[in-house]
């Protein structure tokens, strides 16, 4: 299940702590020392660009949940035809997700139109090409429902709610009447859940990092040596338990790892950690986190964010960039978590889940378990060379 954030002034004293480790493990820093965000991101007056894309992740994430919504009413009122009701239920029986606009095809009705032009709407609100292609799905909101919905019990359609502190999840009947459902507590009735598919956005949003940071400096292109080179590598990874809302599916997780490139400047690498799915297992899956060949110093800090369905890929970039483009190079390494954790427009921080957690001043030499800075999760590092040809 998905990850909840934690909002920045209970972050505080944990990164506080975990700067003074910093300092002792060797990360020489004028930071060292310094207050819980000592990133000049703490300067953003509301005049600067970051100041501006400040607004942008709410009007994402109420415009993508408009986009499913409207969406949501329009198939609940279609239900009133038998067999594409057959046609729907046969398919969310069958399987876990369901591609909408694959399923809507069928109908050949107005539908099939506007699942298309939302999974076009959703796309442009998340920053995402035009060629990104179907993202809306289709699910059961919970097994337990799946034998009333075989018995022919009548179903609800609702959208995926970005806020998973809502307390309540709005359902429609076929007349397209407003139900309003506890978000906490799963209903009996069977409920159709639209939901972004979070597994093809953040593969798209993977890409639009890393074009947005290379092209603002931020992603030098990788250069392999002929004779190999040192990376780091998760051989665990666990995320801790969280009671989620039934409407809510799998977490999408990826991390920013940043640091200091070849040149001196701040490079920022997204990785995607797609089978990071639920909270309390451990997964095992010998991923290389950091390629240290890129980097100037043996030091490079982590950022673990989730895709939540209404973020917006291009505007989290710009944001990043406009803080981490004032960092330089001071001669030793200083540790940007907090620059990249002030840089996140704030919103993101009061109703949607997107930080996940963060780990400080990872060095080119752990061998073990780190904890992060949130107490969200842990890793364990190890290092690991890779052969050249």
């Amino acid at each position: 299940m998905r990850s909840r954030h934690t909002p920045r002034n209970l972050l505080a004293g944990a990164i506080t702590s975990i700067t003074l480790v910093a300092a002792v493990q060797g990360a020489a820093s004028p930071a060292a020392g310094a207050p819980a965000h000592p990133s000049p991101a703490a300067a953003v007056n509301a005049s600067s660009p970051a100041a501006t894309y400040a607004s942008s992740p709410a009007r994402t994430a109420s415009e993508v949940g408009r986009i499913e919504d409207r969406t949501a009413r329009a198939l609940a009122v279609s239900l009133t035809d038998a067999r594409w009701r057959s046609t729907v239920r046969t398919a969310a029986l069958t399987g876990d997700e369901v591609d909408l606009h694959a399923l809507a095809g069928r109908t050949g009705t107005r539908l099939a139109s506007s699942v298309a032009a939302a999974d076009r709407d959703i796309a442009a609100a998340k920053g995402l090409g035009t060629d990104t292609g179907s993202l809306l799905r289709l699910r059961l909101g919970s097994d337990s429902m799946r034998a009333d919905l075989k018995a022919g019990a009548e179903p609800l359609v609702a959208a995926a709610s970005p806020d998973e502190d809502a307390g309540t999840v709005t359902a429609y009947d076929s007349h397209g009447t407003p139900r309003t459902l506890d978000a906490r507590r799963t209903p009996d009735q069977p409920v159709y859940v639209l939901d972004v598919d979070e597994s093809k956005a953040l593969a798209a949003g993977m890409s639009v990092l890393r074009r947005e940071f290379t092209a603002r400096g931020l992603s030098a292109p990788r250069t392999t040596a002929a004779a190999g080179f040192w990376t780091t590598r998760i051989t665990a990874v666990e995320l801790s338990d969280d009671e989620e809302p039934w409407i809510k599916g799998d977490a999408e997780i990826y991390s920013l790892v940043t640091g200091f490139g070849l040149d001196g400047k701040v490079r920022v690498d997204p990785v995607d950690m797609p089978y990071l799915d639920n909270d309390g297992t451990v997964y095992h899956p010998n991923q290389i986190l950091v390629n240290w060949s890129t980097y100037k110093y043996n030091l490079a800090d982590v950022v673990m964010m989730e895709e939540d369905g209404s973020t917006n890929y291009r505007d989290l970039a710009k944001a990043i960039a406009t803080v981490l483009l004032t960092i330089a190079d001071q001669g030793a390494y200083i540790p940007l978590v907090n620059a990249v954790l002030d840089a996140v427009p704030d919103d993101w921080w009061t109703d949607d889940p997107d930080y996940v957690d963060s780990w400080y001043t990872l060095a080119r030499n752990d061998n073990g378990r780190r904890n992060g800075a949130r107490g969200n999760g842990w890793m364990t590092l190890e290092p690991y060379y890779v052969q050249g040809f």
